[in-house]
């Protein structure tokens, strides 16, 4: 046997050993003690206790509760590939994510503890290709992430009639009432260094109030597969996939997941503002998803070569997103189109197929799903920009000179990623059979 064959046997024998002792481990909140053995009978208080001790492919179930990270740090780090696996009742009975709240809720109060976390769920593996994982399946199923009450958001202005909250603050401004600014990161993120083979999926998750893209997943080699989540009032992009390899594409699907409400990066509306994108060197399965309400497009396909990356957008509900429903790269300039003329895409490049999408008929649908204050306000939200020229020698002087006058900008918009009631968004799952989230079983 030559020297290759007899490294791959070995791989593949320690993978299947791996495999073999991966185990189950248990964290209830209520019930726990990080002294316990991490049994259902006597499951660990923490999660990042059982982190601290899983293994490569663990499985641990998460009991109802906000899990609040070790010293209320409120982000956890995973170097392991490992699932998590949320929803339970607090003795592990009964599981249903939907009324056994797993949650990632952390308070602005802890915005200060620093660390190497760019998420609220940190996704970093070893950074050497030869001792990074391999051959894993992550699952990562029926957690809420929330971060709308670690966020600062302004007393007055931008709070329509009726809402709990202004618009939200980029640090460094913060409310008076808040300790810290707004913390700005990621609710679920993977590291671009990050030189792990395997796949992941993420589903029946919520994603709410994200201050910065809800899933942003930087993976070196595997499948990725998104599916059955609710993103609702995340700002810049809901769900981002790049493939960091450099030599192969990475193939990724996202269906059946419902995603509104996706603000720009700032309160200017000016850019940003997606449900989904795609990049470069990526190959996108987007089928029966419910994308809409999006501050600039449903899907954006501007980043990148579009000759080097591969999209199937097929059977999608498209509606009110605010500048259009696709944008993407038509040499030499960007396009954005709406639903109804998608048939002009066919022979772009790197379409593979855009067959079956449609918008909405019927927006009863979401009646008592939406939050019907949210959505009126955003319906009826005004933009407005104001310009006032410094009258000092400085602009007198470029004016002489015919230069342009320098001045300040006002921009004053209704309201602008005001948080979204975690309840509601819980609401959206289920809303149309056929189309975005179903009920998580």
């Amino acid at each position: 046997m030559s020297k290759f064959k007899l490294i791959a046997c070995i791989g593949v024998a320690l993978l299947a050993a791996a495999n073999l002792s991966a185990k189950d481990i248990f964290v209830s909140l209520a019930t726990g003690k990080n002294k316990n053995a991490g049994t259902k009978e006597a499951p660990y208080k923490n999660l990042w206790k059982a982190l601290s001790v899983a293994k490569d492919g663990d499985v641990i179930h998460l009991a109802e509760g906000n899990y609040p990270g070790r010293m209320k740090t409120g982000w956890f780090k995973m170097e392991k590939p490992i699932s998590l696996i949320g929803g339970y009742s607090a003795d592990f009975t009964q599981r249903n994510p939907l009324v056994y709240k797993t949650m990632f809720q952390p308070k602005n109060e802890n915005n200060d503890k620093k660390s190497g976390a760019l998420g609220l769920l940190h996704i970093e593996f070893e950074k050497n290709p030869m001792k990074a994982p391999k051959g894993f399946d992550i699952v990562i199923d029926g957690l809420i992430f929330d971060d709308g009450f670690a966020s600062s958001y302004h007393a007055v202005k931008g709070k329509p009639e009726g809402f709990d909250t202004g618009m939200w603050l980029e640090g460094p401004a913060k409310n008076k009432a808040d300790k810290f600014p707004s913390a700005n990161r990621y609710s679920i993120y993977s590291a671009t260094a990050s030189r792990g083979e395997g796949n992941i999926t993420i589903r029946n998750c919520t994603f709410v109030n994200g201050s910065n893209y809800a899933v942003n997943l930087n993976w070196f080699k595997g499948k990725v597969a998104i599916t059955n989540n609710v993103f609702c009032n995340n700002r810049m992009i809901s769900i981002n996939v790049t493939c960091s390899n450099g030599r192969e594409k990475l193939d990724w699907e996202c269906a059946y997941n419902t995603v509104l409400f996706t603000w720009s990066r700032l309160n200017d509306l000016a850019d940003m503002g997606f449900a989904i994108r795609n990049n470069t060197n990526c190959n996108a399965n987007i089928h029966h998803n419910i994308i809409g309400l999006n501050v600039l497009t449903g899907f954006d396909n501007t980043k990148g070569n579009p000759k080097q990356k591969t999209t199937k957008l097929d059977n999608n509900i498209f509606f009110l997103n605010r500048e259009s429903d696709v944008q993407m790269t038509v040499s030499p300039s960007i396009a954005k189109i709406r639903v109804d003329s998608f048939e002009d895409l066919e022979e772009v490049d790197g379409i593979v197929s855009i067959d079956g999408n449609i918008d909405l008929k019927d927006p009863a649908i979401f009646k008592g799903r939406i939050n019907a204050k949210y959505l009126n306000a955003f319906l009826s939200m005004k933009y407005s920009e104001k310009t006032r020229l410094d009258p000092g020698k400085c602009n007198a002087l470029r004016s002489v000179l015919g230069l342009p006058l320098q001045g300040s900008i006002t921009t004053t918009c209704d309201m602008y990623a005001n948080r979204y009631p975690q309840e509601d968004a819980l609401k959206l799952f289920g809303a149309v059979s056929t189309h975005g989230a179903q009920m998580p079983k």
